[in-house]
């Protein structure tokens, strides 16, 4: 499929994200975007950056979003990207005045009928020529019928993790790639509610990427954000300090009556967590189902997750069950499967307790 936007397509990574449920592996300086998690050798930033570089038609229109701490590393990690292409924030204020302040900055270099496509950089595709003929068709669909285009993933599970998305009428009945009106978005609900929600079979996961023309999102900006649009449009990036921290979602997508989605097929995972090697390994081969990534010796050990970032380190379990034990550097976890989602925690009572912990944060 050729796009008829494709020469004017510019997809931008959001790349400011800390990944904090892969510590110890991922730390203040080098978040999960920057490991390479899935056995590759390349990290999910250097994936990501590759999967958008033929629907950008090179380094030329690929842009990144990304905090000024980060900028160093992502520099040092995609070496190619042009420099007057990476945004920096002066601090995070969640995803609402980062796409805002880039489609502003996007609109003023390729004018206001360029087709943006907004990518967070940490997440894993599995088939990349489907991901490539679904972003060209939402970029179609983004200028015939117009509208903000969202991609929703097929939830496997009643998960209280991810934003929902109810489906709506069928705007465009195309059988591969159809596109839906969105009913309404809702923000990570309790599992009870995400259960009741699934068995409607009418709501997707919130994938966190979007399509849409400059114009048509900045008009809708400047109507439901207005406060956020004056600040940006006379300050740049100088508004950031006076900048209130909003997601997308709340600030726009919860409220546009031009919000469109396409049920992506692509395969897709965010990888939120460590369970999250379990999607994307394969357990030994001896029906103990562990993923093993480095050395792992084991007696009466079964589903366990077991990481050490040094080849010369072993790790020895006697007896364990559905657990999660990572080694890096100086810092060991372990935790029960069921508790990785509490790693933020345990990251906020280390910051709480002064510098005696700084180093390994």
């Amino acid at each position: 499929m050729v796009s008829k936007a494709k020469s004017k397509f510019i997809p931008v990574i959001l790349a400011g994200g800390k990944g904090e449920r892969f510590w110890p592996l991922s730390r203040q300086n080098f978040p999960k975007q920057f490991l390479c998690l899935d056995g590759t050798g390349n990290s999910l930033l250097q994936q990501t950056a590759h999967r958008l570089l033929s629907l950008a038609g090179g380094w030329e229109n690929l842009w990144l979003i990304t905090s000024e701490e980060l900028a160093a590393g992502v520099q040092e990690q995609l070496p190619q990207l042009k420099t007057e292409n990476m945004l920096c924030e002066p601090m995070g204020k969640d995803t609402a005045p980062a796409i805002a302040w880039a489609t502003l900055e996007i609109a003023k270099r390729y004018g206001p009928d360029a087709v943006i496509g907004f990518f967070p950089s940490d997440h894993w595709i599995a088939r990349q020529s489907v991901f490539e003929a679904t972003i060209e068709m939402a970029a179609d669909y983004a200028q015939n019928p117009g509208g903000i285009i969202t991609l929703g993933i097929q939830p496997i599970e009643p998960s209280p993790h991810y934003g929902y998305i109810e489906l709506g009428s069928v705007e465009i009945d195309d059988k591969e790639i159809p596109l839906y009106r969105v009913a309404r978005f809702t923000e990570k609900p309790d599992r009870k509610t995400a259960e009741i929600f699934l068995a409607t079979g009418r709501y997707c996961w919130n994938s966190g990427m979007f399509i849409f023309q400059a114009e048509t999102a900045l008009q809708e900006l400047r109507q439901y954000a207005p406060e956020l649009m004056d600040l940006l449009e006379e300050q740049g990036v100088e508004a950031y300090p006076q900048l209130e921290k909003k997601s997308i979602d709340y600030v726009l997508m919860e409220k546009t009556q031009q919000a469109y989605l396409i049920a992506a097929t692509f395969g897709w995972d965010d990888l939120g967590d460590w369970t999250a090697f379990e999607r994307i390994h394969s357990p030994d081969n001896n029906k103990t189902n562990n993923i093993n990534i480095g050395h792992h010796v084991y007696y009466r050990s079964n589903d366990c997750i077991v990481y050490t970032s040094d080849k010369d380190e072993v790790i020895v379990t006697i007896g364990l069950e559905d657990m999660v034990i990572v080694r890096d550097g100086n810092v060991t976890l372990v935790t029960p499967k069921k508790h990785t989602s509490d790693i933020k925690k345990i990251l906020q009572k280390l910051r709480d307790s002064g510098d005696q912990y700084q180093d390994i944060l």
